[in-house]
């Protein structure tokens, strides 16, 4: 498992995730834009509202993927780790972690790895132990093995 390879597979989700969104964004702007003023007045104004709600959401969602990429490029990859920290790629007996960014699962060189916040349930368990180190986490017992 190599977390270079890790980081850049995150960019490479981010970055399409956040044009998906910009797309959405421009969809739902011109939806609103071309809301048919021709419709009677209540319905316009329900019609245009809702996508104007749609359309803030779907921006929140293209900062906040961008506040992702912002905190996995404070990243140093250079560093050595011997702690589970932000930006630790953990070996465990039951399956390899990524202290960085709230991102969920993804599939590397035929493995998995669980992308999550220190701050998460596991990450707050975690923090701080070394290779060798036992936890119980949700009635598991789980054995870290390596720390990158």
């Amino acid at each position: 498992m190599n977390k270079i390879r890790v980081i850049q597979q995150l960019h490479q989700l981010l970055d399409k995730k956040i044009a998906e969104l910009k797309s959405t964004v421009k969809a739902l702007t011109e939806a609103r834009n071309n809301e048919d003023k021709c419709t009677v007045g209540d319905k316009y104004e329900t019609g245009r509202a809702m996508a104007q709600m749609e359309l803030e959401k779907s921006q929140a969602q293209v900062i906040q993927a961008e506040n992702l990429k912002t905190a996995l490029s404070r990243i140093d990859i250079q560093k050595e780790f011997t702690t589970v920290e932000f930006g630790a790629l953990v070996k465990t007996n039951s399956g390899n972690y990524f202290f960085s960014i709230a991102f969920g699962k993804i599939e590397m060189e035929g493995e998995t790895v669980f992308c999550l916040s220190p701050v998460s349930p596991v990450g707050k368990v975690l923090a701080g132990k070394k290779p060798g180190d036992s936890i119980l986490f949700q009635g598991s017992a789980m054995k870290i093995i390596k720390v990158y």
